[in-house]
């Protein structure tokens, strides 16, 4: 069975494949996310379109059977969509923005099998609700940095968890890569999900 290349530098996701047992090579596409091309689509095609160019980028470097694992994730409110703040101006002004609110969050997801020559592309969607934040919690969160390089300036499996009052949907999306529609795809692919992670922690030892 082809090893497994996660295409992206996310520790989070790479830490929810290992999470499952499935341990993956991570190869960055470093595709420049903040095109005009992919700004000018609304959120789910854009994420959806990102995580094709991401996974055949990687593609084109590799040079041994893979399964390649590409994800772009974005967050919608109101419909425009909230990317990486990347400073700590924008992350203030995020916090504030989505205080006492909800919102959407769509992560593109696009698995090809270069063996087989076979690729499977889908979005899946979490909708996400703050509870109210006051202004002493804003800046100590954006102080840690935490928010300036995860989409829309909030991250689950972190320090913003306290600001989440509840999400409807799959929480390891909201985390950056839905593991169901994961082992969703890999079994469409023909690969029983016990195998895949019983090849990639074969991998490691």
């Amino acid at each position: 069975m082809p090893h497994i290349v996660l295409a992206s530098a996310s520790p989070s996701r790479k830490r929810l494949l290992e999470a499952v047992g499935i341990t993956a090579t991570v190869v960055v596409s470093n595709v420049e996310e903040e095109s005009d091309i992919y700004l000018a689509m609304n959120p789910r095609e854009m994420v959806i379109a990102l995580a094709i160019v991401k996974a055949h980028t990687v593609r084109e470097v590799l040079e041994e059977p893979a399964i390649i694992i590409a994800c772009d994730s974005t967050f919608e409110f109101e419909g425009s969509s909230l990317g990486k703040p990347l400073t700590a101006e924008l992350a203030t002004e995020r916090a504030r923005l989505l205080s006492g609110k909800s919102g959407y969050l769509h992560t593109g997801h696009c698995v090809i099998d270069t063996e087989r020559g076979v690729e499977i592309s889908d979005v899946v969607t979490t909708k996400v609700n703050f509870s109210k934040i006051n202004e002493d919690e804003i800046a100590d969160y954006v102080q840690s940095g935490e928010p300036l390089h995860v989409a829309g300036g909030f991250t689950l499996d972190g320090l913003s968890s306290a600001f989440i009052s509840s999400i409807e949907g799959d929480y390891t999306n909201v985390i950056g890569l839905s593991v169901p529609l994961l082992r969703k795809i890999t079994t469409e692919l023909g690969y029983s999900w016990p195998s895949l992670k019983n090849e990639s922690i074969g991998a490691m030892l």
